[in-house]
Parts: structure tokens; sequence; C-alpha cells
């Protein structure tokens, strides 16, 4: 089966990956020039199986309410007269909903944990070298009442076999040092044992390398712009690559992996994707004193900031702004991420060294992403993940490529199948 794969960050490369070794004839078409350029270049670097919850849940809306005028704000929604902004925003808040969020909370946390097994076993199988992690990541909490409700959060875990533990501050010093300068400031923290970190963009360019190696063909700096549609099927993708020379490309499947563009991409055969696209910055910034780094990663729930050691450096990344597809940057928002560096882990790096980063991330509604089936017979998504791109790259790979063979995924997700009848 010839199959063509529409984006090369996390999704495409892993969809690419297991679709080959599935005996599949892959081809990835991107109109960058390199593989994880995008959403997945410089993230938060965090494979966080022990954050399940979605962003919509009952407690959102009065935070959102809570942030709203404030420019260095968490999550900042800038209103446009975009009436697909006003339809997510619309459907989020019916996902804040209690059961919903207990429903999507389970899906994400088993599509996490396979995922998880599914790094571990291609990091081991292929020796990938991507600045990995695996101290956990740890989870921190300024608000006694935040962390009251801890316990309840830890049975949820566990119950999807997520391994964690409740600390005290000084337990949480204890495992972690670099948190010294907080005491006064901590009340409690969670520390999610079996998480990982890395980076996401090398991750992506080493499996790119390997999948290359296994015959998979991929072509850079080529636009998909248009399909043609024969019989309910996609015949080709047509493409303008770098030179705006046009072209057309061939396939039986195809698997839209684009991102937060997959919606316009959609839109070209007349499907409306559930996903908007969702701003996060992050700031990359050198250490310089080592015993003031965290060895661990970190999770401020308050700030919603996550800090992950990459190498020789400290990646910083958090917020989040709805704001259609502007990518101009934020200064206040990239000076909100370099003040918790310095608050946080005063004289651990050079602020004035910082690489400042911010790209789309595609979020659903729910959060769960958009993996499977769709209306066209040969068309299939590995979309939507939002902030969990890196946490649930390896398994939507692997699900994605046992569904396109007529497979079925291990997971209990809730895949896009095709109706029956």
């Amino acid at each position: 089966m010839e199959v063509l794969v529409i984006g090369a960050g996390l999704a495409g490369v892993s969809s690419a990956w297991y679709l080959a070794q599935a005996g599949c004839s892959v081809t990835v078409v991107d109109r960058q020039p390199g593989p994880g350029l995008e959403t997945s270049f410089a993230n938060g670097g965090q494979i966080s199986v022990s954050h399940p919850e979605p962003w919509a849940n009952p407690s959102a809306p009065a935070t959102v309410l809570r942030w709203l005028g404030r420019s260095d704000a968490p999550l900042l929604f800038r209103w446009r007269a975009d009436a697909a902004q006003w339809r997510w925003a619309l459907a989020f808040l019916r996902e804040c909903l209690p059961g919903r969020t207990a429903r999507n909370t389970g899906a994400i946390a088993r599509l996490a944990t396979y995922s998880r097994l599914e790094l571990r076993a291609l990091r081991e199988h292929l020796g990938l070298e991507y600045e990995a992690g695996d101290g956990g990541i740890l989870h921190l909490f300024e608000n006694a009442r935040e962390v009251a409700h801890l316990p309840s959060r830890l049975e949820t875990l566990e119950k999807f076999g997520i391994r964690g533990r409740i600390l005290t501050p000084d337990e949480a010093i204890a495992l972690e040092p670099a948190l010294a300068a907080r005491r006064t400031h901590l009340a409690g923290a969670l520390h999610g044992i079996d998480d990982e970190t890395g980076n996401a963009h090398l991750f992506c360019t080493a499996l790119a390398e390997k999948a290359v190696a296994a015959g998979v063909r991929f072509l850079p700096n080529n636009t998909v712009y248009d399909f043609d549609v024969i019989r309910g099927r996609i015949a080709d993708a047509r493409v303008f690559d770098a030179a705006g020379r046009a072209g057309v490309l061939r396939a039986d499947a195809f698997v839209l992996a684009a991102g937060s563009y997959s919606p316009q991409l959609a839109r070209l055969l007349g499907i409306r994707l559930p996903i908007y696209p969702v701003k996060g910055y992050s700031v990359t910034v050198p250490i310089i004193a080592p015993d003031r780094a965290p060895r661990l990663s970190l999770t401020d729930e308050s700030r919603r900031v996550v800090c992950s050691h990459l190498g020789d450096k400290l990646r910083v990344a958090g917020t989040a702004e709805l704001n259609g597809y502007d990518l101009a940057p934020n200064p206040t928002r990239s000076a909100a991420l370099i003040d918790w560096v310095e608050t946080h882990l005063p004289g651990a790096t050079d602020a004035s060294r910082a690489e400042h980063w911010c790209g789309l991330r595609p979020t659903t509604p729910s959060n769960v992403p958009l993996i499977g089936h769709t209306a066209i017979d040969n068309l299939f998504l590995n979309t939507g993940h939002g902030t969990l791109g890196w946490t649930l790259a390896c398994g939507s790979g692997h699900a994605l490529a046992d569904i396109v063979t007529r497979q079925r995924p291990e997971p209990n997700f809730p895949f896009l199948l095709p109706k029956a009848g």
C-alpha cells in the first residue's frame, strides 16, 4: 500500500515509521525544510503521562475568568471575528462538564501509558539519542486547597496504572534541591514517577533518519494546496515545491498529520475538524550553575509553566493564547517565562542568552486528539494533540498505522472508526 503522510512533525514522523514497519510504502511531505520544525521544535520537553486531565475541566471556566484582562495570563483569549474560534470556545465549555472531563481524562491516560511504552521500545530498539531524562516530573503546588485534592488525583492516576507520590515541601526539596529558594511558597508536590523528558525536535530528526533507512521518502519544502477526489476517494494531492513548481503526489491512502493546519487542508475536502490553533511560548536558556539547575522536570501548576533539563540547557514553556494563526511573538508572554526562571531557579541560567520561540498547538475542545478514519474512505487523521503531542506521539503513530492497515489498535481509546454499514 502506498501511503502519503502530510506533515513531518512528531505525529507525521511517528506515523510514517510505524506504517513502514507494517509493510507500507511511505512518503512524507512537509512545507518545512526538515522534520519537526513547527510545533514539535521547541516544546516543553515533557512526556507527561501523569497529567492526563484536559484543560476543559469543571474548574476551567472560573480560572479563565480570573485571568481575563491580564496580558501575561497563562490562558489568553484574543477574541476575533472568527466563527471557528467561537465554535471552539463553546465546545470547550461543554467539555468542562464533569462527566465529559472524566471520559476525556480516561481516554488520554490510556493512550499516554501506551505511548510511553512505545517510546521506550523505540528508544531501546533504535538507540535514539534525544537528551532523554527519566527522573519523572515534579508537579508543584502553592495553594493548600489544591494540595488537598491530590489524594483523589493520585487515585485517578493509579486507576490507569500511572505511578505517583504526594510530597510535602521538604520532601520535594530533598528530591529536587534546586527548589530550595521556593521553600516558603511551596504547599506540596506530586511526583509523576513514570514521566520522562526529551528534546522533541532531536527525537523527530533521529526517528526520521531511521525511517529513511527503512525506506520512507521525505519531500521537504513541498506545500499541499489541493486534492483530486474521484468517486469518494482521494486520487492525489497537489503540491508546490520550494521553487513554486506544481506537482502531483499519488497514493492509496493519505494521512493528515499537519498539526494546526490540518483543518485548512481538511476543509478543501469538505471536512470540518474541531481544532483551533493555541499559541504556546518557550525560552531555552543555557545553564551556568549546574548545582542550581533542576535535575527533574518541573510543572508549576499555578502558572501553567513547565521546565525541562535538556542537555546543558533548560527549556521553560507555557502559556496558551487563542489568537488564530498569528505567530507574531508577544514579548510580555516570553518575559513572564524568563521571570519564572529567575524567580524559581535564581542563578541557574544566563537569561540574557535565552532563545525565544512560539508555535501553534493543534487543540481540540476536549484535548482528545483525532486519530483514525474520516468521511473520505482513504483519508486518515493523526492530529489535534494540543499540549500533549510529545506525550502521545508514539502511541498515536502506532495506532494510526494499525487503523490504516486494518488492524485493531491496542489502547482503549475513541479512535475514529468507519460507521457500520
